[in-house]
């Protein structure tokens, strides 16, 4: 094979593999909301991927559970058909995240061994590796943290947790989108002064992401379900109230859901000038996919707000931050590679 051939082969594996994550992103959004992420109380790496399969081995897993806290505090008298019911959620979410490993590793190995991975790229592919490896390790390091006396996972893991996902998705999909390029025969030039700005806004909306995950740690969403007033004020009372004052970014629920939403309008602000600096350039497709992104985004997490977070609303809000971030990266690659033939 050609290497503008391996190029595309290893650009449309890449692209498979964040469609998947992106699912698992999804997937994950679901678990979390629907209260099932702690009813799996054990950690099989290999076995765990057999669900209960008899009614024996159903009661020994609902007879672990029921040691949990969770159980004790939250869903005391749950019968078994009701936890077989958020077991699932969990179940499938270990599952895909496991799939996602073979996904990638199993290619990975056979396109090493074949000669067809650019070396340019080998050490990106193998840090990748290693990072959802600790991806899976994180996952459970952050379960552990609600099967203690407070049935309910630190923010903190949270946040580190969905926040790696992100960042593995990210670093995939700014792979695929080099890669495509060059597959198409076009070259590198050199940026414009848009595209640091690019870069700049892809922190910072993956940040606003984490700020995201403390929203949903904290339960903040729930504490005021009104647009655009908190309560009866646009700034509520009791902002930053903890000694010291800084715990309160991250364990005040007043505070957080308030930094979100400011967060949320300086990031209006700079990707509306964004995409108007894009279309000015003549990059119309992410121009509008960065628009429409962000309408759709800033739509979900209002709906979110006022419906009291509903599951499907609250997970495609998840879903809705890395999408944008996809257009965010689709728009900082269009502006370094030109259309011209190499």
């Amino acid at each position: 094979m050609t290497a503008r051939a391996n190029e595309r082969l290893i650009a449309n594996w890449l692209t498979l593999c964040c469609l998947v994550i992106l699912g698992m992103i999804l997937l994950g959004g679901v678990t979390r909301l629907t209260h099932s992420g702690l009813s799996m109380v054990e950690w099989r790496p290999l076995l765990g991927i057999v669900p209960p399969l008899t009614e024996a081995e159903w009661m020994r897993v609902f007879n672990e559970y029921k040691l949990s806290p969770e159980y004790q505090l939250i869903n005391f008298g749950m019968d078994l058909d009701g936890f077989k019911s958020i077991f699932l959620y969990e179940y499938l979410h270990r599952v895909l995240g496991r799939l996602i490993g073979l996904l990638y590793f199993l290619p990975l190995a056979y396109f090493w061994v074949k000669g067809r991975i650019p070396a340019d790229i080998k050490g990106r592919l193998v840090v990748f590796l290693i990072l959802g490896g600790c991806q899976g390790l994180l996952g459970w390091y952050m379960v552990k943290s609600g099967l203690v006396e407070d049935p309910r996972v630190s923010q903190y893991r949270l946040a580190a947790h969905l926040g790696l996902a992100i960042f593995l998705y990210c670093c995939l999909v700014w792979l695929a989108f080099e890669l495509h390029a060059r597959a198409r025969g076009v070259q590198k030039r050199i940026q414009t002064v848009v595209s640091p700005y690019a870069l700049g806004l892809v922190v910072l909306v993956f940040v606003m992401a984490l700020s995201g995950a403390l929203v949903a740690g904290t339960r903040a969403g729930f504490a005021y379900s009104t647009w655009p007033l908190m309560g009866n004020s646009f700034i509520p009372e009791g902002l930053y109230s903890m000694t010291p004052w800084w715990r309160s970014i991250f364990e005040d629920i007043t505070t957080v859901q308030f930094n979100h939403r400011m967060f949320a309008y300086v990031l209006i602000a700079l990707l509306g000038a964004f995409a108007v600096r894009l279309w000015r350039q003549g990059l119309v497709l992410p121009a509008i996919f960065v628009v429409v992104a962000l309408t759709a985004q800033v739509l979900l997490g209002i709906s979110a707000l006022l419906m009291h977070v509903p599951v499907a609303i609250g997970a495609a809000h998840q879903v809705g931050a890395v999408i944008l971030l996809t257009a965010l990266i689709f728009a900082e690659r269009s502006l370094v590679w030109s259309n011209a033939k190499v």
